[in-house]
């Protein structure tokens, strides 16, 4: 267990998210806005998949935070000095994200693990008591941290596609140890059920990181119109824009949060729901809207020209990923599809396939109405069915606030 005195309590009031973590997010905004800007630069196949593995670094270092502050007390003065500590590695973390693979990569990556290797340390050594299962469970993530980051630190030194190989390897032991519950060799299994969860935290938490990404769609917005003319083209598609963005908003926290939040309220498998949930499927919502904001510069920067092949696709990728990722998390979450969801994917792609020839305010303008459509079903499943969630079937009760 977490020492008594940095541990969080157990009352409604310690269920909210502090300031302190408020403040640290922000340092996310930054990184995400860096990594649209790697992707914006490089508009290839291979600036995607440079984008994604900085992504999934910037997605971990956070999420593991979180998880981490899901127990601890941020009122406290180690909590605070921690949490202050590790948003200076955040930050220095973001400022390498545009030339992670080029003069930056030993920065970022030695960024990126002293993050993990710090917070880890803290709650190995100074949170959890001597011979308490949060020790235990602390101790064993360091030690995968520390094999992983040989790969992070080797990628760093390294050039062109070794790097980016080496730090393949490394996300792929970062992302899988949770699955497998941070194994070692003479060590008893862990259960799932020992880590603790106060879900109000937690579904809080998540949700501010996903108002950081479409907070961040408005700044490349804004950012964009402001240093064009502002003719009538620019315009219709800063509004194109902005209604998109808050068509994202609506899907998330009108659908996929109260979904995700009430899959929750069961004890039983709790943890291993809220690593599949959060932990790997919001990092498909926060993609689907890095890419969404990339769509939206794009458009904006040419709202009355047709675009090129890269350009169409990534306009398009945006919404498209962004369903798959509701999909995903309705289907984990309730066993049951999202036809709804899946039509309005279909429709997405046809515009994909069918958009060459067309202006790209026309094609940001037809996506924006395919999400608000789906925005609309289902508000319309809520009211006819009286308050019970439309696509997924699932009874409205109201939540019981976890205290475990």
């Amino acid at each position: 267990m977490v020492n008594g005195q940095l541990r969080r309590r157990d009352d409604a009031e310690a269920q909210r998210a502090a300031t302190l973590e408020l403040f640290y997010d922000l340092v996310f905004v930054f990184a995400i806005t860096q990594v649209s800007h790697l992707l914006l630069d490089h508009l290839t196949w291979v600036g995607a998949g440079q984008a994604a593995i900085v992504l999934l670094a910037v997605w971990w270092s956070w999420n593991y935070t979180t998880w981490a502050t899901n127990e601890l007390n941020p009122e406290t003065n180690p909590v605070r000095l921690l949490l202050i500590a590790l948003m200076l590695g955040s930050l220095l973390m973001a400022i390498a994200v545009p030339h992670a693979f080029g003069k930056y990569g030993l920065l970022f990556a030695v960024a990126y693990l002293a993050i993990q290797v710090g917070r880890h340390a803290f709650l190995t050594f100074v949170a959890a008591d001597r011979g308490s299962v949060g020790r235990e469970q602390a101790g064993r993530i360091l030690v995968w941290f520390l094999i992983a980051g040989v790969f992070w630190i080797s990628g760093g030194m390294a050039e062109g596609g070794l790097r980016a190989g080496l730090w393949l390897l490394a996300l792929a032991l970062d992302y899988i140890a949770p699955r497998i519950l941070f194994p070692l060799p003479g060590r008893p299994r862990l259960a799932a059920g020992s880590w603790r969860l106060a879900t109000g935290h937690f579904t809080e938490r998540f949700g501010l990181f996903v108002i950081a990404a479409i907070g961040e769609t408005i700044i490349l917005t804004g950012a964009t119109t402001a240093g064009q003319e502002l003719d009538p083209g620019t315009v219709a598609a800063f509004i194109s824009a902005f209604a998109g963005s808050a068509a994202l908003w609506w899907l998330y926290f009108r659908s996929t949060r109260e979904l995700s939040e009430r899959s929750l309220d069961r004890e039983a498998s709790r943890t291993g729901r809220a690593r599949d949930i959060y932990t790997y499927g919001h990092v498909l919502v926060v993609a689907g809207i890095i890419l969404a904001a990339v769509g939206d510069e794009l458009v904006i920067a040419h709202p009355l020209e047709p675009l090129g092949g890269a350009e169409l696709i990534a306009v398009v990728a945006g919404p498209v990923l962004f369903l798959l990722a509701q999909v995903a998390l309705q289907l984990r979450a309730m066993r049951r599809l999202g036809y709804s969801r899946l039509a309005a994917i279909t429709a997405c792609a046809a515009l994909g396939l069918l958009g060459c020839a067309l202006p790209a305010l026309l094609i940001s303008a037809a996506l924006v109405a395919v999400l608000i459509a789906v925005a609309l079903l289902d508000q319309f499943s809520r009211d006819s069915t009286h308050g019970v969630y439309g696509e997924g079937g699932a009874s409205r009760t109201k939540p019981q606030q976890d205290r475990a």
